[in-house]
C-alpha cells in the first residue's frame, strides 16, 4: 500500500485530479491548494497546468466523494485567491453553474462557505455581473434546497459588494416568483434578500416587484423593512481587486473624504427612475383627451386629467412627442376649478418625473403657468403646483430656471413672490453644480431686495436665499454680497448659513487661483521679461562708485556674486514697467538685500532711465555703456512703500479680475463646445435619417419601375395572346370550311347513285335507297377516327369489335365485279373492321364510289382526312404552346 501511495503522489497534479480512486483527488486538492499558497506572484508554475486545462476545475467541483469535493472547493479558493484575474476569467464559465447545483446546498457546512467564498473571490477579481448572471439560473431549480441556497448566496453577494457593484434589476425581477414558492425556506431566504436589497435601495426597489407580492407578503416585508429603517446606510464591506488597487495608491489622507462624498451621492442617484424600464405610455393616453380638457364641465375635465395621471403612473417613461400634453396641461393652470389645477400638476410632476432630462424641453411650455397659478391660497393646490416646481427643476437646471424665477420674486402678488421664494430656496439646496458668478450675482440681488418687505415672511425668504448662497460659495465669496446690510440682517443671513444643507460641490478652480500670484513675486520671472523691453539701451558705466546712485546697476549686474548690498537704484525698474507682475522691490533668492529698495515718485520725470538698467543687466560687466545715466535713480528711501504696496494691491485685483474673465471665458466655450457637440449629433442623426429616407424612397422608386415593367409584359403577353387567339379563330374557321369541302367531295362520290337493295356501302355502313344521311354519318365516324388518331388514343383491334363488325369485313355481299368490292380493298384496315353487318332482309344498295380503276375520289377523301388530321394535331399543338384549353 505503502508503494501504492507513493507512485500516486509522484503522479502529476492534473491526472491526480481525474484520478479513479477518490484518496488520490483528495490528496491531490491538498497539495495543490499548498502549491497555490505558497507560490510568490501570479507567474508561478504551479498555476500553468490549471490555466491550460480549465476543465480540471469543472471535474473537481462536482466531485462524487463530499470529502474530495470540499476539498476541491477549498484548492479553487486558493487557486482564485494568489492566481490572480486571470485564473478567474478562465475558469469562471466552467465552475460557477456546476457549484450552484452542487455545492452550496451540501450538507458540509465548509463545502458551502468556500463555494460562496469562491463566487465572492470571482467577483473581486472582474466584476459582479457575468457571476450574478450564472449564479440566478440556480433560482429554477425543481429542488426547493438549492433554490434557497442560491437564494443565500445572492444575499451575501449584495451584502458585502452592495447594489453599486452589483445590478440589482435582475435579481429584484426574480423575487416575485420566488415568493410564490411552496416551501417555506425559500420565502425565508427570499424574505432576507429582499430586505438585504431594502438596506440598499430603500423605497426605489418597491415599484420593480411591489405589486406582484399578495398583501399578507407586503405586509410581512413591511414588518421586516420597519426594523431596518432607522440604520444608517449600508457601506460595501468588500472591495475588489481594482479598488484595493486605488486605495494603496491614493493618499491616505484625501482618501477616506473622497470615498465618503462619492459614496454619498452613488446612494442618492439609486431611485426607482434607474431601476426601472421604460414604458411606453403614448398608447395608455385616452384618444379624446384634448377634446375632454376643451369641454365646458369641470367633471369631463377632472376625468381627462384623471385616466392621464393614471397612464402616467409609473417609475419611468419611454421619450415620446408629449407636447400635446403639455400644453393641456399648461391650460389646466388656469382652470377655476382647484380639483382639475391639482390633478394636472401632479400630471406634470409624474411626466416630469419619469422623463426626467428628457423633460427639459418643455420647461417653457409649463414652468410660467404653473407660476402664475402660486396665487392659489389653498395649501393643497399650493403643494401640488410646488412638487410639479420641483419636478421639472430636477429635469433642468437652476441656469434654465432663473430666469423665470427672477421674474416671478418681482411680482406683485405675494402669494406668487413667497411661492417663486421657496421654490428658488429648494432649487439652490437641491442643484449640484455651483452657479456661476453673474447667477450669484442675481439671486443675491433678489434675496437684497426682499430683506426690505413688509412682511416677516419674505424677509426671512430673503434671509434664507442669501444664507443659502453662502453655503454654497463661503463666507469669503459670500462677503461682497453683504455689503450695505446692517448687522441685524447680516445676522440672521449667518442664522440661515449655519442651519443650510446644500448638495453643490465645490468649485475645482480655486486651488489654481491661490497658486498664481508667487511666481508674480518671484525676480527670476521678472528677471527673464526685462531683456525683451528695450534691448538697446545704454548701460552703466564700470568705474562708477558704489556709494553713487549709478554703480547701482553695476553691483546689481553682477551683484550675486560680489556679494554688494542691492542698491535702492534697481527697485526704480518696476515703476514704469507693466505692473501685471509681481510686487516690485522683492529681493532675489542668490542674494541677500540690505534694506527696502528705492522707488521713484510717481511725478519725477525719470521714466525712461530704468529699462537702459534693465537692458544692462543682461549684457553683464563688460557691455556696459561709459555715458552717465541720469540722476532719476536717486531716490529717497521713505517715500518707496507706499507706492509699493499700492501697485501690489492694483496688481492683484488687477489678476483676479483677468483670472475671473478667464474663468468665465472658459465656462463659455466649454458651453459652447458642449452646445457644438450637441448639434453636430443631431446633425448626424439627421444625416442617417435622410439616408434612410433616400434608402427607402430608391427601394421604393425601384420597386415602381419593376411593377411598371411587370405590367407592361403583361399587357405585350395578353396582346399576343389575343392575336393568337384570332389567329387560331381564323384558322378554325378555315379548318370548318376545308371539313364542309371534304364532306362535299364525300357527298358527290358516295351518295350520287340511287340503291335498289340494302347492303353494304364501300366503308361499311349500312344505307337505305334514296337515303342521305349515310354519308353525313360516315363523315362524322371518319373524323372521330382522324381525332382519336391526333389524340394518340388506340384504334380498337378488330379482335376486340363486335361479330358483327368482324363478320362484315368477311362477308361475301358483293358481287366480284361490284364497285364496292374494290374500293374496300383500298381502305384501310382500321376503316374495315368498323364495317357494320347488313341484316340479311335487307339488300346492299349499288355503290357510287368510283371503281377501282378509277381511284381518284378515294384519294381526294384520304388527302381530306389527312389535311383535317394535320390541322386538327397544330390546332392542339399552338394551343398547348399558348397555355390554352380546349373549351
Amino acid at each position: 500500500m505503502a508503494d501504492q501511495e507513493e507512485d500516486f503522489s509522484s503522479l502529476p497534479l492534473p491526472d491526480r485530479f481525474t484520478h479513479k480512486v477518490w484518496k488520490v483527488r483528495k490528496a491531490a486538492y491538498e497539495d495543490a491548494a499548498k502549491q497555490f499558497s505558497a507560490s510568490p506572484d501570479e507567474a508561478d508554475p504551479c498555476f500553468r497546468p490549471f490555466l491550460n486545462d480549465p476543465n480540471l476545475w469543472k471535474s473537481a467541483v462536482t466531485d462524487s466523494n463530499v470529502a474530495a469535493q470540499q476539498e476541491a472547493i477549498i484548492a479553487l479558493c486558493a487557486f482564485l485567491k494568489f492566481g490572480g484575474r486571470d485564473c478567474a476569467l478562465r475558469t469562471r464559465g466552467l465552475t460557477i453553474t456546476p457549484m450552484v447545483e452542487k455545492c452550496l446546498s451540501s450538507t458540509r457546512a465548509a463545502t458551502k462557505q468556500n463555494a460562496q467564498e469562491a463566487l465572492l473571490l470571482y467577483i473581486e477579481l472582474d466584476a459582479a455581473g457575468p457571476v450574478v448572471e450564472d449564479v440566478l439560473p440556480g433560482l429554477a431549480n425543481k429542488v426547493p434546497k438549492n433554490v434557497a441556497a442560491t437564494l443565500n448566496a445572492l444575499t451575501t453577494i449584495i451584502h458585502n459588494y452592495g447594489c453599486k457593484l452589483v445590478d440589482p434589476k435582475p435579481v429584484l425581477k426574480a423575487l416575485p416568483k420566488v415568493f410564490g414558492a411552496a416551501d417555506k425556506n425559500v420565502r425565508a431566504e427570499a424574505t432576507n434578500l429582499a430586505v438585504e436589497l431594502y438596506r440598499w435601495l430603500r423605497e426605489a426597489m418597491k415599484p420593480m416587484f411591489w405589486g406582484d407580492l399578495k398583501p399578507t407578503q407586503q405586509t410581512d416585508l413591511e414588518a421586516q423593512f420597519e426594523k431596518i429603517k432607522a440604520e444608517p446606510p449600508p457601506k460595501q464591506e468588500r472591495l475588489l481587486r481594482s479598488q484595493q488597487a486605488a486605495a494603496e495608491s491614493a493618499p491616505a489622507g484625501a482618501d477616506d473624504g473622497e470615498d465618503g462624498v462619492e459614496d454619498d451621492e452613488e446612494a442618492a442617484e439609486v431611485d426607482a427612475f434607474s431601476l426601472a424600464e421604460p414604458e411606453d405610455i403614448t398608447k395608455k393616453i385616452p384618444a379624446n383627451f384634448t377634446d375632454m380638457l376643451a369641454s365646458s364641465k369641470w367633471k369631463d375635465r377632472k376625468e381627462a386629467v384623471e385616466a392621464l395621471y393614471q397612464a402616467l403612473n409609473v417609475p419611468r417613461i419611454k421619450d415620446s412627442d408629449f407636447g400635446e400634453v403639455n400644453r393641456g396641461l399648461a391650460k389646466c393652470m388656469k382652470d377655476a376649478n382647484v380639483a382639475v389645477v391639482t390633478q394636472a400638476a401632479q400630471c406634470i410632476e409624474q411626466l416630469a418625473r419619469g422623463l426626467r432630462q428628457s423633460y427639459g424641453k418643455y420647461r417653457a411650455v409649463v414652468m410660467q403657468p404653473i407660476m402664475d397659478r402660486l396665487k392659489e391660497k389653498k395649501a393643497t393646490v399650493s403643494d401640488a403646483l410646488g412638487s410639479a416646481l420641483d419636478a421639472v427643476f430636477v429635469s433642468t437646471s437652476l441656469t434654465d430656471c432663473l430666469e423665470d424665477i427672477t421674474a416671478y420674486l418681482s411680482n406683485k402678488n405675494p402669494q406668487v413672490k413667497e411661492g417663486t421664494m421657496k421654490f428658488l430656496i429648494r432649487c439652490l439646496r437641491n442643484t449640484r453644480t455651483v452657479p456661476a458668478k453673474p447667477e450669484i450675482a442675481t439671486i443675491c440681488e433678489s434675496g437684497k431686495k426682499l430683506l426690505s418687505e413688509g412682511s416677516p415672511a419674505l424677509r426671512d425668504s430673503g434671509a434664507e436665499i442669501l444664507g443659502t448662497v453662502m453655503k454654497i460659495i463661503g463666507e469669503r465669496a459670500m462677503t461682497p454680497y453683504l455689503d450695505g446690510l446692517d448687522d441685524i440682517r447680516k445676522t440672521k443671513v449667518k442664522e440661515f448659513f449655519e442651519t443650510a444643507e446644500v448638495k453643490a460641490k465645490e468649485k475645482p478652480k480655486p486651488a489654481p487661483a491661490a497658486k498664481a500670484p508667487p511666481p508674480s513675486a518671484k525676480k527670476p520671472l521678472g528677471a527673464k521679461r526685462q531683456p525683451v523691453k528695450k534691448a538697446g539701451a545704454p548701460v552703466m558705466p564700470a568705474e562708477t562708485p558704489p556709494a553713487a546712485a549709478p554703480a547701482a546697476p553695476k553691483l546689481a549686474a553682477g551683484g550675486s556674486k560680489l556679494g554688494a548690498p542691492k542698491p535702492s537704484g534697481l527697485a526704480g525698474l518696476k515703476a514704469p514697467q507693466k505692473r501685471t507682475l509681481g510686487g516690485p522691490g522683492t529681493a532675489s533668492p542668490r542674494r541677500p538685500a540690505t534694506g527696502p529698495p528705492v522707488m521713484p515718485p510717481e511725478d519725477e520725470p525719470a521714466a525712461p532711465p530704468p529699462p537702459q538698467l534693465r537692458a544692462g543687466l543682461s549684457r553683464g560687466l563688460a557691455g556696459r555703456s561709459l555715458a552717465k545715466p541720469a540722476a532719476a535713480p536717486i531716490m529717497p528711501t521713505a517715500d518707496s512703500p507706499p507706492p509699493s504696496s499700492s501697485l501690489t494691491a492694483v496688481e492683484r485685483a488687477e489678476l483676479e479680475e483677468l483670472r475671473a474673465a478667464n474663468e468665465r471665458l472658459s465656462r463659455q466655450v466649454d458651453d459652447m463646445r458642449q452646445e457644438r457637440n450637441k448639434f453636430m449629433s443631431e446633425i448626424q442623426e439627421l444625416k442617417n435619417q435622410n439616408a434612410g429616407l433616400i434608402e427607402d424612397h430608391t427601394r421604393d422608386v425601384l420597386s415602381i419601375k419593376a411593377k411598371e415593367t411587370q405590367l407592361v409584359r403583361a399587357r405585350s403577353d395578353a396582346e399576343a395572346t389575343a392575336q393568337a387567339n384570332e389567329r387560331l379563330r381564323r384558322e378554325l374557321e378555315r379548318l370548318k370550311r376545308a371539313l364542309s369541302r371534304a364532306e362535299g367531295l364525300g357527298a358527290q362520290s358516295g351518295v350520287g347513285s340511287p340503291v335498289t337493295s340494302p347492303t353494304h356501302d364501300d366503308v361499311g355502313i349500312y344505307r337505305d335507297a334514296g337515303s342521305t344521311s349515310t354519308s353525313r354519318n360516315r363523315m362524322s365516324f371518319t373524323s372521330t377516327m382522324s381525332e382519336e388518331k391526333e389524340n394518340g388514343e388506340l384504334v380498337y383491334p378488330r379482335s376486340k369489335l363486335s361479330p358483327e363488325l368482324r363478320r362484315s369485313g368477311s362477308g361475301a355481299s358483293s358481287g366480284r365485279g361490284s364497285p364496292a368490292r374494290g374500293f374496300r380493298t383500298a381502305v384501310p384496315p382500321t376503316y374495315e373492321s368498323l364495317e357494320p353487318t347488313a341484316p340479311a332482309t335487307r339488300e346492299r344498295p349499288v355503290s357510287a364510289l368510283p371503281q377501282p380503276t378509277n381511284g381518284g375520289g378515294v384519294e381526294s377523301w384520304r388527302r381530306a382526312a389527312e389535311v383535317t388530321s394535320q390541322l386538327k394535331a397544330r390546332i392542339e399543338q399552338m394551343k398547348a404552346k399558348q397555355g390554352l384549353t380546349r373549351p
